[in-house]
Formats: C-alpha cells, sequence, structure tokens
C-alpha cells in the first residue's frame, strides 16, 4: 500500500476536502463508489468527516457553510490544498503576486494551520502547514488520489505565480501537447493545462484524480449511484480516465493510470 508517512515537501499536494450540501449523503456515496469509511465529526470541528481507505485518511468531507450569513452557500466543489511550511509567509507571497486569499490562515486544533487562496487566474486551492496531521497517508492506489491537476485561464501567468509564491515549476510534459507537469525539486506533483479543451465558460480550477481498478466499471457504478458523467472514459498517456460528477455537484476525475500518473 503506497502510505505516507513523512511530511509532504512543500508545493505538494497533500489533502483534499468536499464541501457539500448533505454531508451524510456524500458520505454514503463515496462509501459505495470508493470504500471510504467516515462518519460526522465532532462539533469542535465543525462536523468535518475524515474519510479513510483500509484506516488511513484519505480525503475530508464536510457541510457547506458560508462565512458571513448574507453571502450565498459556497459550490459544491473538491479543493486541493498544497503543502507549506508556513501559511501566514505564503499568504503574503500569493497577496504580492497577484493572488487572493480567500480565508485568513486558522489554525485547527493541534492538526495544522490552513487557509484558502485563489491564484491570479481565479483557480482556488488550499493551503495546509502539518503538525499533528500530514494529510492524506495513502495515495496512488485505487480509491485514493493520485494526480491533481491545474486547469487555468492563463497558463504562463499560473506558471509563473506557482513558481514565485510557492516554488512549484512547471515543466512541458513530453508527449503530451500543451500539458505541464508541475514539479517540486524536480519530482512531478500535479499537472497544468489550459482551458481551450474544456467547455466554453469554464473557470480556472484545481481538479483531483482518483486511482480506480476499472474505469468503466467505476463510471457505471457511480451513475447507477446517482452521478452523471462529464468526459466519458477514454484512453490516454497515462491511462484511461473520466471526468465525472457526485450527485451534489462535486467533479472529479477518475484514472486506471497505466502510464506515469503519480501524486
Amino acid at each position: 500500500m503506497p502510505e505516507v508517512t513523512a511530511p509532504y515537501k512543500p508545493g505538494t499536494p497533500c489533502w483534499i476536502d468536499l464541501m457539500v450540501p448533505d454531508q451524510q449523503a456524500a458520505l454514503d456515496f463515496y462509501r459505495d463508489l470508493f470504500g471510504w469509511q467516515g462518519e460526522v465529526g465532532p462539533p469542535e470541528t465543525g462536523g468535518y468527516a475524515v474519510c479513510t481507505l483500509n484506516g488511513k485518511p484519505v480525503a475530508g468531507i464536510m457541510t457547506s457553510m458560508s462565512p458571513d450569513p448574507d453571502q450565498p452557500t459556497p459550490p459544491t466543489v473538491w479543493t486541493t490544498y498544497l503543502a507549506v511550511s508556513d501559511v501566514d509567509a505564503t499568504e503574503k507571497k500569493i497577496a504580492d503576486n497577484g493572488g487572493t486569499v480567500v480565508m485568513p490562515g486558522m489554525d485547527v486544533l493541534t492538526l495544522g494551520r490552513m487557509s484558502v487562496v485563489a491564484d491570479p487566474t481565479g483557480a482556488v486551492f488550499g493551503l495546509w502547514h502539518a503538525r499533528d496531521f500530514l494529510g492524506a497517508q495513502v495515495v496512488n492506489e485505487p480509491g485514493a488520489l493520485i494526480w491533481n491537476e491545474l486547469n487555468t485561464s492563463d497558463p504562463q501567468a499560473a506558471a509563473a505565480f506557482y513558481s514565485t509564491a510557492l516554488g512549484i515549476e512547471a515543466v512541458p510534459m513530453e508527449g503530451a501537447p500543451d500539458y505541464s507537469a508541475l514539479q517540486v525539486d524536480g519530482r512531478a506533483v500535479g499537472g497544468t493545462q489550459g482551458l481551450d479543451k474544456l467547455p466554453p465558460g469554464t473557470p480556472s480550477h484545481w481538479l483531483c484524480y482518483f486511482a480506480v481498478e476499472d474505469t468503466d466499471s467505476t463510471v457505471d457504478a457511480l451513475t447507477r449511484g446517482g452521478g452523471n458523467v462529464l468526459v466519458p472514459p477514454f484512453d490516454m498517456m497515462a491511462g484511461r480516465m473520466a471526468v465525472v460528477q457526485d450527485p451534489q455537484g462535486g467533479t472529479f476525475a477518475v484514472i486506471n493510470a497505466t502510464g506515469p500518473a503519480s501524486s
């Protein structure tokens, strides 16, 4: 089992979570789809549920809540968190380089410190400074996170931002035109591309990929569970993948990775 036991290097995707209107329905859906186990958490964490696979944390699911009663409830979305060594210092770099702090840094008990930010093209992501909680402890196996992808309206501006603010380098990927690997210390930790192949009007965003044993059967199970297929299964250089939505609108990808995808 690809277990993570050491801290993630700064700039590496280290955690994902889902904000959703019906938390219990989402817990049930992902249990059936990926075999996750999770339950509504205690009041001191706002009911946040840490989902596990084979007893190891893989993702979080929480009820959507607006920080301001006068503001609409946030959309149903999977958020990618990048590891950092200092949330507050990173927030300043983000703001100084054209990004936006959406939710300022806050301590999560003794687990770590987090914030939510956006890059200059509007893609929202989280920051996580680990203390007692490293992040995802299982990756790159069926039912777990395997890849995080930045889809952006301006690849050049995004590449400059992530390099300066977070030390992540965008390097063209051999054999994949118009696609770049996101690297930390020379190791690919994700990918990035423009929006030209996506439906018109798609905003900049981070997309989570989950590993599966059989993409087609997973998509069949998802549709039986009330999910939607946005991009049907197809073969590409890293394996066979599809882009889908859960019943409440959370978008993600599934892939039977036979190529160079990793997390």
